[in-house]
């Protein structure tokens, strides 16, 4: 009997977190049929000589938003060539499960999605075109029938569920009848018993619906009140599937009762939750103490729950176009220019024309920042409430007008601008630089720092692109979260935020902290990236034994310790989007993607048969068959 292919030479980890081992793979029918050392050759129709590679189990991507992308690219690139090969999808609310749900003039993937997600409404509309089923099971079909790069794990999304059941207008006007409460149940039971891996909510008050007349108005799941919570996780609960979450900020006595629905002293069964995030925030620095108090205290004796915050193996950097920033929703002065449509420049430029709004702008830029008063000692503790900095020397401008501000901090800018106004005289020959004439438009009137920042929003928009670092600046902070047993690394976001970040290679990153410690923590990391989550959200995966599925991953463990994530960071066009996208490049770390036995990308180039043979499947809980 033959193989369909042979992999030999390699360092073998299984995914168990034990030591790596010198062995063969070999591959038939899309699952691993033997385990050795020097299997014969010959019985293989392909063999891939690996020596001085590590062979381990795909990497699975635990948070992303991936459905969108999976529409028009099926084979993910931007996911298979970092050695992904299952992507949860349906996260935060808001996925495909129904459909377009389109109803008159509603367009819910559209509206729900724009802002939350920071994609384009052209993009979005091309999703919703393609979104031609109604019910969760037509979706699992649907998703077999595309040519699949990596698997794809969908879950049930709340804010869909309620648009689905109530429509959109109601779903965010008023709570549910108590029949419109049952259907809702009666959908996700019917999700749970198709395979769905569990079910997804969201109360970040940074969610916000992009379509007119609701623009005022949070994403539907955020109406929701703590009895729908409750009874919609009972039947996620006794499925014993996963209930991905994100806290409510704002309202810290629903979070606290939603975080206890973990708790099997309370509720009788544990219910098996995924919050975001554990990240150390530079604003705020009790967030991460809070994450692991929670988590600890929640997966203790007294709670006696299965809870995993999860935790992201990067910097938090932030890129933004002009005022388009995720982090900015949550600043009602910077959320009036995220408000407009994306392509109209004109009415961003008349809200930042306004002289009320520049000095409201310039109160809420200084507060806190001097004085005797709560504010300013929150500042200095690091216990601010703000998601965005409020510090020009924090925001770093990448792409510009200016060539020369490349790489440069707006503090830096801004000193170059307060010189010019110090010696205006100077900079009106015909030989301007670039700098000079954006200075001389600007004028000479800016009274501070933050007027600054609105001018340059007001002269460049979205021609000016930056970035700071939100959260996890400190690299032995990452390791220790990323390696707490009470978490899970994960929240790459992977397929959202096209434009404002970049963490497909996550995985990479944090494979990368392990290995440079040594190879028995990299075994361990490998452990939290595969059969962790595959145990945690019930999916046959993540492991290297004979009879599992065959989605494999090969790594060059020298190219591995050098790689440098933020300086492989790189704007693109994507031709099928139509529009810019921030991705990776990770070349020579990865030197395979096998979904299914089947290879899809050779550590350079992506093979013949990618994106037109499918590979993947839709990854149901328990192996379940849709």
């Amino acid at each position: 009997m033959g193989w369909d292919l042979l992999i030999r030479g390699a360092k073998l980890f299984d995914g168990s977190g034990g030591p790596g081992v010198m062995a063969d793979v070999a591959v038939s029918d899309g699952r691993i049929s033997a385990i050795g050392q020097q299997l014969p050759i010959a019985q293989a129709r392909t063999c891939i000589e690996a020596e001085n590679q590590f062979l381990v189990p795909g990497l699975i991507d635990i948070h992303t938003h991936e459905d969108l992308e999976v529409e028009l690219i099926p084979g993910l690139p931007e996911v298979v060539r970092h050695g992904t090969t299952s992507v949860v999808v349906g996260n935060c609310s808001i996925g495909l499960a129904y459909g377009a749900l389109r109803d008159g003039q509603q367009d819910p993937i559209v509206d729900c999605f724009a802002r939350v997600e920071n994609i384009p409404k052209s993009v979005l509309q091309q999703v919703a075109e393609r979104a031609t089923w109604q019910t969760s099971a037509e979706y699992l079909a649907h998703l077999n029938e595309l040519p699949l790069g990596p698997n794809v794990a969908p879950l049930i999304p709340h804010s869909m569920l309620r648009i689905a059941v109530m429509g959109l207008d109601a779903s965010i006007n008023r709570q549910p009848t108590t029949a419109e409460l049952s259907r809702m149940t009666e959908l996700l039971e019917q999700g749970m018993h198709q395979g769905y891996v569990g079910f997804s909510t969201d109360g970040l008050p940074l969610h916000f619906l992009a379509n007119q007349p609701n623009l005022a108005k949070r994403i539907p799941t955020q109406y929701a009140k703590y009895p729908e919570y409750k009874q919609l996780t009972d039947v996620v609960r006794e499925h014993n599937r996963v209930w991905q979450m994100t806290p409510a900020t704002d309202d810290s006595a629903l979070t606290l009762r939603l975080f206890a629905l973990t708790s099997a002293r309370l509720h009788g069964k544990p219910l098996k939750i995924t919050a975001l995030a554990a990240i150390d925030s530079v604003n705020n620095r009790s967030t991460k103490a809070r994450a692991l108090l929670f988590s600890r205290l929640l997966n203790s004796s007294l709670a006696d729950g299965h809870f995993r915050m999860q935790a992201l193996a990067a910097p938090f950097k932030i890129w933004s176009e002009g005022a388009v920033s995720p982090l900015a929703e949550a600043n009602p002065l910077m959320r009036q220019l995220i408000e407009t449509e994306l392509d109209d420049r004109a009415a961003r430029v008349a809200v930042l024309s306004q002289p009320e709004y520049v000095e409201a702008f310039r109160e809420m830029w200084a507060r806190g920042k001097s004085g005797w008063n709560l504010g300013h000692l929150r500042r200095r503790l690091r216990m601010e409430t703000e998601f965005l900095t409020r510090d020009l020397a924090d925001m770093v401008v990448y792409r510009s007008p200016v060539p020369q501000w490349a790489g440069r901090s707006m503090a830096e800018v801004y000193t170059d601008y307060l010189v010019w106004c110090a010696s205006e005289a100077q900079y009106q020959g015909p030989e301007l630089s670039e700098q000079n004439r954006a200075f001389n438009e600007i004028g000479a009137a800016v009274r501070c720092d933050g007027e600054f920042f609105v001018a340059l929003l007001r002269h460049f928009d979205r021609d000016l692109i930056w970035h700071y670092v939100n959260a996890n600046r400190d690299p032995k902070v990452i390791k220790q979260l990323l390696l707490d047993p009470v978490l899970l690394p994960g929240f790459n976001d992977s397929g959202a935020h096209v434009t404002n970040m970049a963490f497909y290679d996550g995985n990479l990153r944090a494979l990368r902290i392990g290995l440079e410690d040594s190879e028995a923590l990299f075994s361990t990391m490998l452990r939290r990236l595969t059969s962790e989550p595959a145990a945690f959200f019930g999916l046959a995966a993540g492991s290297i034994e004979v009879g599992a599925a065959a989605d494999l991953t090969l790594l060059n463990p020298e190219q591995l310790r050098s790689y440098d994530g933020d300086a492989n960071i790189e704007l693109i066009h994507r031709d099928e989007f139509g529009c810019e996208q921030l991705v990776n490049r990770s070349g020579g770390v990865v030197a395979g993607t096998f979904v299914a036995g089947q290879q899809l990308w050779d550590g350079q180039n992506f093979t013949a048969d990618f994106g037109r043979k499918g590979a993947g499947r839709a990854l149901t809980a328990n192996n379940k068959q849709p």
